[in-house]
């Protein structure tokens, strides 16, 4: 958590051989430069390990950041809109043809790469282009958690778990903000997108997933159980005393209202995702799908673990227990089979032989918490679940009610999170002023190569991640 998303790459591309600026000469080839930066970027941090692409990310959000207030001058100059107090005047010669990589449709053969897709127009440009950027504030959110989840080395102290979720909870309000503008953005268009990557249906659903895994964030600043428990399972930590967590009644309450407003908004993604699979503009990505999904079990299992806090912090050990058991059914697990089951079995085997490639995919930083914390939920649950059984059995013995009715009782969620309005950037009058002159040198950025073989020239296998370098050429070694 959150989505592990894949940035898309471009071909390159001139903007001096499709648009012209008689108040601005120099304006398409600054564009064309800075698009060529990004371009490199993009392509650089495809073929990088998944070890490096985190560090990468700084360079990819600033190549966007550079490239997009460019981009919209040319937009609002087709326009004739003006820019810090500038009229800026530029001109359509032919249409524009470039090509994006989309990453968020399904394969139409499995294994292989999904190609490059032609656009014809600058709006889906601009969609493509606020999307990679929307997806790099999210791959940033994970970056900032990762050491949360690392068992490499000793748990964090409670400041830097703390700062870390509140640059990942900035981050995910970004991206939020990014996909929020473009759904609203694509009301004025009236051609079709070409797939489904840059639907108003996607930007929807992407606005309110980033927004329910922020507002995840916000009850995880303050639970202590994911930690405590992290930190039992973690071998290098040397606090292997923990004490017990202890959360207030009225915050249990407060947090299960908020996980349920998680669990509302990627449910609502979910279904978004499935109206935009529907207009025949392609299938999406099962794995995003699937992460949807999860995100929203999880949401509901932890509303259920807080009930059950909270009836347990009132006495009410018998139902807080039946809480937790809610929780188990709601992320799709049985409950209680643990205990069940004593010494060694297939199940076991199988959740340990999980949890041990998870915590690689941690340390390698590649696609960890593909599950949205669900099964980290589960260990959280189970944990409880051992100790308040024991108590019930040997203390304070209550009966166990049936867990139907206590879920049809779930009040409707909390929001904690206000979407603020994206503010584009523009470019400085200081610069718009030396582009008035006329350009130093030609717009070179559209000849050459576009399409395929400018990603080939590694030789395959040199690089881990650079399955797509395959081909069918004979070269031996």
């Amino acid at each position: 958590m959150p989505f592990p998303f894949t940035l898309p790459t471009t071909s390159s591309f001139s903007f001096s051989t499709y648009f012209g600026s008689d108040s601005h000469p120099s304006l398409p080839l600054s564009a064309s430069t800075y698009r060529g930066v990004l371009r490199d970027a993009l392509k650089k941090h495809k073929r990088l390990p998944p070890s490096e692409q985190s560090p990468h990310l700084a360079s990819i959000l600033l190549s966007l950041n550079n490239y997009v207030p460019y981009l919209l001058a040319v937009d609002s100059g087709l326009g004739s809109q003006p820019i810090a107090g500038e009229e800026l005047d530029v001109v359509l010669k032919s249409t524009p043809t470039v090509e994006w990589r989309p990453t968020l449709s399904d394969s139409t053969l499995p294994g292989r790469e999904k190609g490059r897709l032609k656009i014809q127009s600058l709006e889906f440009e601009i969609y493509f282009v606020l999307s990679t950027l929307a997806y790099t504030y999210t791959l940033l959110s994970r970056s900032s958690l990762q050491p949360l989840y690392s068992s490499a080395a000793s748990s964090p102290s409670t400041e830097a778990r703390t700062l870390a979720i509140q640059t990942a909870t900035k981050h995910l309000l970004s991206a939020a903000s990014i996909h929020a503008y473009l759904s609203h953005r694509s009301d004025s268009v009236a051609s079709s997108p070409p797939c489904i990557d840059i639907t108003k249906s996607t930007f929807s659903a992407l606005s309110s997933l980033a927004l329910a895994e922020a507002t995840l964030l916000a009850v995880s600043k303050d639970d202590p159980y994911p930690a405590a428990v992290a930190q039992d399972r973690n071998k290098n930590d040397k606090e292997w005393m923990i004490k017990a967590p202890e959360i207030p009644k009225v915050r249990a309450h407060l947090f299960a209202r908020l996980c349920l407003a998680a669990a509302e908004h990627a449910a609502n993604a979910l279904a978004l995702l499935g109206a935009s699979a529907g207009k025949g503009v392609g299938k999406m990505d099962s794995g995003l799908v699937g992460y949807v999904d999860d995100l929203r079990r999880t949401g509901r299992g932890k509303a259920c673990r807080f009930f059950g806090i909270d009836a347990e912090l009132g006495g009410k050990n018998g139902e807080g227990i039946a809480w937790l058991h809610a929780g188990m059914h709601e992320l799709g697990f049985k409950s209680g089979e643990g205990e069940a089951k004593k010494g060694l079995s297939f199940g076991r085997l199988k959740k340990g032989w999980e949890e041990k490639r998870e915590d690689r995919r941690v340390e390698k930083s590649s696609h960890w918490g593909a599950d949205a914390g669900r099964a980290e939920e589960q260990r959280v649950l189970e944990m409880l679940e051992k100790k308040w059984v024991k108590m019930n059995d040997t203390i304070n013995t209550q009966a166990i009610p049936p867990i139907g009715p206590l879920v049809a009782t779930m009040p409707s969620g909390r929001e904690i999170h206000a979407l603020k309005p994206l503010i584009l950037p523009v470019l400085d009058a200081s610069i718009l002023e030396s582009m008035r002159a006329p350009p130093d040198r030609s717009d070179d950025y559209g000849d050459g190569s576009s399409g395929e073989e400018d990603e080939r020239q590694e030789p395959v296998g040199a690089f881990p991640g650079t399955k797509e370098d395959y081909s069918s050429s004979s070269t031996y070694y």
